[in-house]
């Protein structure tokens, strides 16, 4: 079986790598750093909605999800179903704008579109370009930790090598056609990837339904705790049963502000309708979403799990076939992968692009040079994240996770989302987004409000930050011209 593992990994890696060189002629077609960095912004309504939606799913819909269902109950199926349409939203009332101006400014960076959007001296744009990618690589890499070494743990068990020789192996992987083919190649292996994604869901759902009918999962369910169906809270999300709710607004910040969902909004093709890709985004989205019910069959099967992150996993072993369990697995390493990637390819466009235009504005380099210095980026940080990875303690990395998208989000909305609504300087920008920082930072260490009334506080009072220095600069103005 280990032999049979080996050869499926073997043939993903050719399958990878050859759809990296035809994005590697894609991205050649385009001038400056667009192609690495957006994939030329060519990205049509399918491989947009599959890149962004493999993205915002990933493998915690895979892994992390059904450990939550298996804990918590129902509650966990609530709260996974809310990305759906938060993504969908996202792409419906926020990509065009954002794929327009970046397109009108040139920006190739979620960092570099605030600061082009924002009016100011060229200095205080230089140090709020630097700061956002400075915020993005710590707090990314933070993330890109955590993938990595969930990678390794899956990848290591699937291959029977240690963990360690598992998780090199698959950056290294990841690293390989991400820096081959920059954006594009990330786009389209992802596309691969969601299709995996799909199959494998609709073989957990098969398999769950075909065994017990919804209202027998529902009565043993309700016969091992009644909270599993009817929960006195939202479990992680917060103190009540409304909590959940919030999900929604958190997922919808989450997709259009952290710099690797962003981009995928402002890489979309000029001929590409937002609408097809919210149509092909629905379906898929919602599939996606019900993957947490193989927490809740396992928890009615084998309800003694000591540790409810182990769900998925058991639930393959104990479940399908040893054929189908392999196969199954490798499209959740898709799943882990395409969040990895995109991640990664995030990290290296602010050291390449932002942290360079910050540091030496008047830097004039080849557009070889600029690809080079793009995919070096992308080989470097991809290996500091595995080296961290062995560094960093492993009862940190979910917590830290979950602390640096939150931390991004409310750091980036005000500047990203607000701006189009109310015009403000880059001052205002500034202001906001450090406001959202420590103040993100200061709820996740020092008060327990979950896992997403914290940003979601931080986001509002940025955002309250934003427009009171918009309104302070307008009063500012008109005071100026007024007559004496």
């Amino acid at each position: 079986m280990i032999l049979f593992n080996w050869m499926l990994l073997i043939l993903t890696v050719i399958l990878m790598v050859g759809i990296a060189l035809y994005s590697n002629k894609i991205m050649k077609k385009s001038t400056g750093e667009g192609g690495f960095l957006l994939g030329g912004s060519a990205l049509g309504p399918f491989v947009g909605a599959a890149t962004i939606v493999a993205t915002g799913f990933s493998g915690w819909g895979f892994m992390g999800s059904p450990g939550v269902a298996y804990k918590y109950g129902a509650i966990e199926l609530l709260g996974n179903f809310f990305f759906a349409p938060a993504m969908i939203l996202a792409v419906l009332f926020c990509a065009r704008f954002l794929h327009r101006k970046s397109q009108q400014m040139g920006s190739c960076t979620i960092a570099e579109y605030i600061a082009q959007s924002h009016q100011g001296s060229a200095l205080a744009k230089r140090i709020t370009q630097g700061l956002i990618a400075i915020i993005s690589i710590v707090l990314l890499l933070i993330f890109l930790v955590g993938q990595i070494k969930a990678l390794g743990l899956l990848t290591g068990q699937w291959l029977n090598i240690d963990n360690n020789s598992a998780s090199l192996l698959m950056i290294g992987i990841i690293i390989i056609y991400t820096s081959i083919g920059g954006l594009a190649a990330v786009a389209l292996t992802d596309a691969v990837m969601v299709v995996g994604m799909c199959i494998s869901a609709v073989i957990i759902i098969f398999t769950i339904f075909s065994d017990v009918s919804p209202s027998e999962l529902m009565d043993g369910l309700n016969a091992i705790d009644v909270n599993l169906l009817s929960p006195d809270d939202s479990g992680p999300y917060g103190s009540t049963p409304w909590h959940v709710f919030m999900v929604l607004p958190y997922a919808f910040i989450y997709a259009t502000t952290l710099p690797y969902m962003s981009v995928r909004l402002m890489a979309l093709a000029n001929t590409t309708k937002v609408h097809h890709v919210a149509m092909y985004m629905a379906p898929i989205a919602c599939l996606l979403s019900l993957v947490p019910l193989a927490g809740l069959y396992t928890r009615l099967k084998i309800p003694g799990l000591t540790d409810p992150d182990t769900a998925m996993p058991t639930f393959l072993m104990n479940f399908l076939s040893p054929g189908v369990s392999a196969i199954v697995t490798l499209f959740i390493i898709f799943a882990m992968q395409s969040t990895a990637n995109s991640v990664l390819h995030a990290i290296a466009g602010s050291v390449s692009h932002d942290l360079r235009q910050a540091i030496w504005p008047k830097c004039k380099l080849s557009q070889r040079a600029l690809l080079i210095l793009n995919q070096s980026s992308v080989c470097v940080l991809g290996m500091v994240g595995f080296v961290l990875m062995l560094l960093a303690p492993p009862f940190m990395l979910s917590m830290l996770a979950i602390l640096g998208s939150g931390t991004l989000m409310a750091a980036l909305v005000a500047p990203t989302l607000l701006a189009h609504f109310i015009p403000a300087n880059i001052y205002a920008a500034l202001c906001s987004i450090l406001v959202g920082v420590g103040s993100a930072c200061l709820f996740f260490l020092y008060f327990d409000f979950g896992w997403v009334i914290a940003p979601i506080i931080s986001s509002i009072l940025a955002c309250i930050v934003y427009g009171a220095c918009a309104l302070y600069s307008y009063c500012c103005s008109v005071t100026r011209v007024s007559p004496r």
